[in-house]
């Protein structure tokens, strides 16, 4: 399945690119190409022996894709953006002897965002624009307890478990370094196609059928969502704010309309799975470890729950370069959804943060 989703993604990205490609050489002129490609190389070392403060051994190695495609034409701008990440960290946390140097290896960044947008001005810099942008992740995501030869590692996402697909039509009103888009007409598909985390619970907001799901018959699993609802985003992309300072902040909010639907937080608890019936599945996971429900919220008033029904995924970049092939960089990645259980009583918040040095190339064409 893995297989056939990526070919076909990839031809369907083909195509629409030759076509759009052919289209706008052939049919329409006055257009120009700006691109920009930029692959990096972070790493990162620390070695400790017999050091009186202490501290783990680590070696950190991340690459990173960054690639802005951009055609402009008078009557309209196709912007196309590739933001691709994947790093590993080897750690030694047990100085045993009977174990390998670097025993444990955890995954430091996982990263799929592809964006497409085509705008057309009408006023003022405001105008109407189309938008689709997936987001998922490369390999596997592991929830670890313990560590070295007592450590256990349990799946919690894969490759297209979860993506999202979202289209949007929108107003849009775009300046040199920012952009604002709004649209009340707003698609975003999830899909996990994982059997085995549908199995165990974690199906990231895909509602699985109550008369039909059986955990133990992965033909009775549905393995996409599909939300209609408003989407906000804003965008803020600047070179050299300060000298060789480069600033990527990034605000996306959903608000899907079909979700309170399934929603009752005055008895949250009855969307838990029955224990005595573990094969039938809850119509949505809202429980927390420890059996809690959301109490805090029952007594809130509306605008408050649907604040909290609303997905945010707010990112902060900072680069700056030391020379032409070197640079020290920042970045912060926050999200909330509430399809997602982690750990502690607000365990919808997810959180990454980076900073390190790293080493890069890049590629500028056009104007």
């Amino acid at each position: 399945m893995k297989k056939v989703i990526t070919l076909c993604t990839t031809l369907l990205m083909v195509v629409a690119m030759a076509s759009a490609q052919d289209e706008s050489t052939s049919l329409v002129k006055g257009g120009s190409w700006t691109t920009t490609s930029t692959p990096a190389l972070k790493i990162s070392e620390f070695f400790f022996n017999n050091w009186a403060t202490a501290g783990n051994s680590q070696i950190d190695a991340t690459a990173t894709f960054f690639g802005n495609y951009k055609y402009t034409h008078p009557r309209y701008v196709w912007d196309n953006i590739a933001d691709l990440a994947y790093g590993y960290a080897w750690q030694d946390l047990d100085d045993s002897p009977e174990l390998p140097f670097f025993e444990t290896r955890r995954k430091s960044n996982d990263k799929i965002d592809l964006t497409s947008a085509i705008s057309w001005n009408a006023y003022r810099g405001w105008g109407a624009s189309f938008t689709a942008n997936l987001k998922t992740q490369f390999g596997k995501g592991y929830e670890y307890k313990g560590v070295g030869a007592n450590q256990t590692e349990k799946v919690i996402s894969d490759f297209f478990a979860p993506a999202y697909l979202t289209t949007a039509l929108s107003f849009e009103h775009k300046r040199t370094d920012w952009s604002v888009s709004l649209s009340f007409l707003t698609g975003k598909t999830t899909f996990v196609y994982n059997n085995s985390l549908i199995a165990a619970g974690r199906t990231y907001g895909v509602l699985q059928d109550p008369d039909k799901f059986n955990k133990k018959d992965p033909s009775t699993f549905r393995h996409a969502y599909f939300a209609l609802g408003s989407y906000v985003k804003l965008q803020y992309l600047k070179k050299d704010v300060l000298p060789n300072l480069d600033l990527y902040a990034r605000a996306e909010l959903f608000y899907d309309y079909k979700k309170p639907k399934h929603m009752a937080w005055d008895a949250i608890d009855a969307f838990v799975a029955d224990p005595e019936n573990p094969d039938l599945a809850p119509t949505k996971d809202y429980s927390l470890s420890d059996g809690e429900t959301w109490a805090d919220l029952q007594g809130k008033n509306w605008l408050a729950k649907r604040v909290f029904e609303t997905d945010m995924d707010l990112e902060l970049k900072i680069d700056y370069r030391l020379s032409s092939h070197i640079a020290v960089n920042f970045a912060t990645n926050l999200k909330w959804d509430t399809d997602f259980s982690g750990m502690g009583k607000w365990g919808h918040w997810q959180v990454y943060q980076m900073a390190g040095v790293q080493i890069f190339f890049n590629w500028k064409t056009g104007n």
